[in-house]
């Protein structure tokens, strides 16, 4: 049983241990060289988040296209595929009105990746960087960072959020990959259909159907940095409309290399996770589903001699569709999620979620289509404080109600869309918030499209904003919450895609986002400056442009990739006093790509590269590195597979984000193999 006194110390020496790291290591040359000491005021705000950091209805119709067929497709096919997360209805992906890039199995496949958050790196409008083994820094349009609160996460239908800082905790989405449908990325607001924290960008992970995975799949992995990985899954039928499927899943990744002399940093992290699908087509206007997953990690991001956080939960989730006519259906979807997460240092976190979403669509007339839906969820939320690092109450119960109304209006048929509409929420924080949008559509030719739209999206308050104390004793506080707004963002946005043959097409998407009542540290009264509150202190612009390109050379050589340009500029408001000049909320590249090719080669065997490039960091700096993953895969029978993969080959080692807590790590250059069997 830990005591009160040991609760205190450990509280204290981890804060000891980050403000070292932070003067020993801010501003890194070249990986291995440091600079002066951060901003004091920097490492305080982080040193409150070092805690942390150690350690709707998003599901769509299914689409007639088994999976096995998806591969098969054309270009020109593959672009009339139809997606869900702009307008939460299927539509074209080549007539999406949205700066949206589509992660599909086959690129997930011939990438080589092994975890989700490595399969996220192939969309060329994320920023995705590893930050240990077990971390990962990932957001869209700027305002990256471990703790980044601006990007909505959904897998299946269920938001993927933690209350303590309106984030992700990306060490527990150990889905099986070889399970994704695809993977749906948007790039700017999505607040009127998502709602709060849709801010920059929303990420849509959708499932197979069961009906799609029937059969016995295994395989296993082993590596330099892989120990070992090994998954099982099986599904079938029980009748013509029920089918199933249940799995299990389980690896230990190897650890990082410090950055300060590339020694082992010993952050090892294993997880297992499994579960089970139904699928129910009770008559051709009804679709049921039911699903439940059930993990146990341990992430290890202090590496070391510190113990692996304990990390478990469990959810379930079911929807049902039902088409009520040719112009109207609708879907009920309800989930609940248990999340348990155990700091190893006296902290730790309880969370049980139940959410309700209800959305119907019907076609009103013959130009409108109307969309709105209503929502509910409840956060029963529970700490364990350190005397010194507490959140009051301990125990608080999260509430959000929403409603939202979207009319998309034909003003001139099959060329020219108009779409109006807002999600009204309400929370348990800052009461009523409000996301309208407007886009107008313009399609001059089946394989054109034309865009622009204006957003208002909000990112409201977390606890970590409202409710977090951090003392230097009893009574003394050094770090406060406060009546923190939600902070806003205005976007205007235009995009313009094409596809000018059937082996070719791009997509170009600009943007300009002001953004509102960003976060600030504000210091306290002299002489000590203490405490330290949290404000909406700062204010900022971003613009910038997202290119993405797709090209079949030949039918054995398929070519995917892009660009984006970021220019971000924030700026402290005359009445604030934020000591990090606006500077600690992100760490972004300005200028990255990415070039995936797939080839199928002579012998059944395949070549998959994946080629990326990452612009230098401003701060803490962080050199530009290039990324270079070669997979090669044989099939010489229709039920085996052989893999070898190499990645992060062009280096012996490289950095790719420096958060305050952990110590800074490099990611080194690694190769594994998998054995994949099919009956």
């Amino acid at each position: 049983m830990i005591t009160k006194r040991e609760k205190i110390n450990a509280g204290f020496q981890s804060g000891k241990a980050i403000v070292n790291e932070q003067n020993k290591c801010s501003d890194s040359v070249d990986g291995n060289k440091k600079n002066g000491p951060r901003n004091f005021i920097s490492t305080a705000l982080f040193f409150s988040l070092a805690v942390f950091s150690q350690h709707s209805m998003a599901q769509t119709v299914d689409t007639s296209l088994s999976t096995g067929a998806l591969k098969k497709l054309s270009l020109e096919d593959l672009m009339n595929i139809e997606i869900t997360s702009v307008s939460k209805h299927p539509e074209k992906l080549n007539n999406a009105a949205s700066a949206i890039q589509v992660i599909t199995q086959e690129d997930i496949r011939s990438s080589g990746a092994k975890t989700l958050p490595e399969a996220l790196r192939l969309a060329p409008n994320l920023q995705v960087a590893q930050v240990n083994a077990s971390q990962w820094a990932i957001s869209a349009r700027g305002f990256d960072n471990v703790l980044s609160n601006k990007l909505l996460v959904l897998i299946d239908g269920r938001t993927v959020y933690t209350p303590l800082y309106a984030g992700v905790f990306w060490d527990v989405q150990n889905i099986l990959l070889e399970d994704v449908d695809r993977i749906e990325v948007i790039s700017g607001p999505g607040g009127t259909l998502w709602g709060a924290n849709a801010v920059n960008g929303v990420i849509n992970i959708i499932m197979k159907s069961s009906k799609d995975t029937k059969g016995l799949y295994a395989e296993g992995s082993i590596g330099t940095i892989l120990p070992g990985s090994a998954s099982l899954r099986y599904g079938g039928k029980i009748t013509d409309k029920l089918t199933y499927r249940a799995y299990v899943t389980g690896f230990k990744m190897g650890s990082t290399n410090l950055l300060a002399d590339s020694t082992n940093a010993k952050d090892e992290w294993t997880a297992v996770q499994g579960g089970f699908r139904f699928d129910w087509d009770p008559s051709e206007k009804d679709k049921v589903s039911l699903q439940s997953d059930i993990y146990d990690d341990r992430p290890n991001p202090d590496g070391g001699t510190s113990k692996p956080v304990i990390a478990r939960g469990d959810n379930v989730v079911a929807r049902w569709n039902h088409t009520i006519s040719d112009k109207a259906d609708f879907q009920l979807q309800s989930y609940y999620d248990y999340t348990w997460r155990d700091f190893r240092n006296g902290f730790t976190e309880n969370l049980n979620t139940y959410d309700i979403d209800w959305q119907n669509r019907y076609k009103l007339g013959k130009r409108n289509i109307v969309t709105y839906g209503l929502g509910a969820r409840l956060m029963d939320h529970k700490v364990n404080n350190l005397e010194l690092f507490e959140f009051l109450p301990e125990h608080k119960m999260l509430h959000l109600f929403s409603g939202f109304v979207q009319d998309e209006l034909m003003l001139i048929k099959d060329r020219l869309r108009f779409t109006l509409g807002s999600k009204i929420e309400h929370n348990s924080y800052t009461g009523f918030e409000f996301s309208p949008n407007g886009r107008l559509t313009w399609t001059p030719s089946e394989h054109h499209t034309i865009w622009t739209a204006v957003s208002r999206a909000v990112r409201t308050p977390a606890r970590i904003d409202r409710d977090f104390v951090i003392s230097l004793a009893p009574n003394l506080p050094l770090i406060t919450g406060s009546d923190l707004i939600s902070e806003t963002v205005i976007a205007y946005e235009l995009g313009w895609r094409v596809q000018p043959g059937k082996n070719l097409s791009f997509s170009l998407s600009t943007y300009y986002n002001v953004y509102d009542n960003i976060r600030s540290a504000e210091p306290g009264p002299p002489p000590f400056g203490i405490p330290i509150i949290f404000a909406n202190g700062v204010k900022g612009e971003t613009y910038g442009a997202e290119l993405a390109v797709t090209y079949q050379l030949t039918s054995w050589w398929h070519l995917r990739g892009g660009y984006t340009y970021l220019e971000k500029h924030l700026w402290v408001k005359p009445t604030s006093k934020d000591s990090n000049k606006g500077t600690a909320e992100s760490d972004d590249p300005q200028n990255q790509f990415l070039i995936q090719s797939t080839m199928k080669l002579p012998g059944k065997i395949e070549l998959g590269t994946v080629l990326r490039y990452v612009d230098k960091l401003p701060a803490p700096y962080v050199p530009d590195y290039f990324g270079l993953d070669v997979r090669i895969g044989w099939k010489p029978f229709k039920f085996l597979e052989l893999d070898v993969t190499g990645q992060n080959l062009l280096y012996d080692y490289h950095s790719e984000f420096t958060p305050s807590s952990p110590t800074p790590r490099l990611i080194s250059r690694s190769v594994y193999g998998k054995v994949i069997f099919r009956f």
